[in-house]
């Protein structure tokens, strides 16, 4: 499958309808239906982030089928393992014979109870900890026949690819990853989100907020900020968030701390896909045009598809999630990992 494969009908070819019917409850009725329907059984698990980190994840397996690969799964910011396109891609993958484990990030699903620092973006090392306590407890048979692959969305897919850079060094024996629509400049989305149609900043702002309240509760003595403090505008919130709870110092070193913008991902060894949308009204598609690839990563960018949309039709399946599990799971991408 190739982006040039994507053709919406004429009513879905508008990137704000698309971004904003990919986290409708629409789609996310149809993310749970598409998971159920392949009769895949799922049991929560907590995995290793490192000393004192505990990540929730979810993993799903076909009773009385032996899987041929285990694909980890990355939503992106404020979303979940439950998001619908989590458990689209999920069912993408369980059809062609992978189990899949969908991991949450700190603070994010039902998780905030499990760590009492606050999520960042950042947090790469507890995230590369946790997928190889995953290779090692659910998938100790990896190999270039049965590979570990990893996949995200948005944040998720920048979490992906730093995984994936990451993955040689940490012993994590990634043999392909696949990313949707990933920040690449953090400094860039979040001025194209200040610039552009507000209604994704407002709904990203409510979303934190409610997150931050939820880890107020839980934590009250560490956490005593105040509902002033929760008004902040998404820049100044950030700000907040680096100068209290990181050792970055300024937003612009944050910022650069998570980038993958130009040639930081030049030495990636593990075989990438990048799927992009022309209209994404988040994150801008010419930081794509500037990314300096190795010759194992493809670069594909489609005409429409918003951000992480890429719907079909009013039945609210997907693109994104089969173009993810259909290259993950081919042979020439196995073949790559083991030559």
């Amino acid at each position: 499958m190739h982006a040039a494969d994507y053709r919406p009908p004429w009513w879905l070819r508008n990137g704000h309808l698309q971004t904003m019917l990919g986290s409708s409850p629409w789609r996310r009725k149809r993310g749970a239906q598409a998971l159920a329907a392949t009769g895949a059984t799922t049991e929560e698990f907590l995995v290793d982030g490192g000393p004192g980190v505990r990540l929730q994840g979810f993993l799903s397996t076909i009773p009385g089928v032996e899987p041929r690969g285990l694909a980890l799964l990355l939503h992106g910011w404020e979303g979940s393992a439950e998001s619908s396109y989590m458990r689209q891609t999920a069912a993408q993958f369980l059809l062609r014979g992978f189990a899949t484990f969908r991991l949450n990030f700190r603070d994010h699903g039902d998780s905030h109870h499990l760590n009492q620092a606050l999520f960042h973006s950042n947090r790469i090392d507890e995230v590369v900890l946790a997928a190889r306590d995953i290779a090692r407890r659910f998938w100790p048979q990896a190999s270039p026949g049965r590979p570990l692959v990893a996949a995200g969305h948005s944040l998720g897919g920048n979490f992906a690819l730093r995984l994936a850079l990451r993955a040689p060094a940490a012993g994590v024996p990634l043999a392909g990853v696949a990313a949707v629509c990933p920040v690449i400049d953090p400094k860039e989305t979040m001025a194209q989100m200040e610039r552009g149609w507000r209604v994704y900043l407002r709904y990203f702002e409510h979303k934190w907020r409610q997150s931050l309240l939820r880890k107020r509760a839980l934590f009250p003595a560490v956490h005593d900020f105040d509902d002033r403090t929760l008004r902040l505008g998404m820049r100044e919130l950030t700000e907040w968030l680096v100068v209290r709870h990181t050792d970055f110092g300024t937003l612009d070193d944050y910022f650069d701390g998570y980038s993958i913008a130009g040639d930081r991902l030049a030495s990636l060894q593990v075989p990438a896909r990048i799927l992009m949308a022309v209209d994404d009204p988040v994150i801008p598609v010419a930081e794509f045009h500037a990314l300096q690839l190795p010759d194992s990563a493809v670069l594909e960018i489609a005409e429409q598809g918003g951000h992480c949309g890429f719907l079909l039709g009013a039945n609210m399946d997907g693109f994104s999630e089969a173009w993810v599990a259909e290259n993950l799971t081919c042979l020439p991408l196995q073949s790559e990992a083991g030559s």
